[in-house]
């Protein structure tokens, strides 16, 4: 987002000077300093946890992103299991990403259809994504049978 700001400014600014616009111009400038601040709201989040160690402790705090962060850890190092212990941690504590990455978790093992009811879950918790699944045409509701 932060980049289309900048992108949105440059243009701005440019066009302002070209055709001597101070208006334009002054609001290129909010543009920027509004891409800016999204830039540091972004970095900032990125450095949240800053070590494995906050990160293990932000999530014993119950920090559900944290906890999906460490599951995710756990996945992409092949420790499935303990991925999944750590994925229904979050699906305990009703967490939509929780039950989305469950559902993946479960169709990279068993498939499709051994996935739809995490799928069904997130999505009846406002996963956007998984709610995609269950419109007419799609994955799990290819006939228009098994709407959410």
């Amino acid at each position: 987002m932060a980049f289309l700001l900048f992108v949105a400014a440059a243009v701005l600014s440019v066009i302002g000077m070209a055709t001597d616009n101070d208006t334009l111009f002054d609001v290129s400038w909010l543009i920027w300093l509004l891409g800016l601040l999204l830039a540091l709201h972004a970095w900032r989040q990125h450095r949240k946890y800053g070590t494995p160690e906050r990160l293990a402790a932000s999530a014993e705090g119950g920090d559900l992103r944290a906890l999906r962060s460490i599951a995710l850890i756990a996945k992409i190092g092949g420790d499935l299991d303990e991925a999944e212990r750590l994925f229904r941690l979050g699906v305990d504590r009703k967490d939509p990403e929780s039950m989305w990455e469950m559902g993946r978790l479960v169709e990279d093992r068993d498939g499709l259809a051994a996935s739809e009811p995490w799928f069904r879950m997130a999505a009846e918790h406002g996963h956007f994504f998984a709610k995609r699944f269950f419109r007419p045409g799609h994955a799990l509701n290819m006939n228009g049978d098994n709407p959410l």
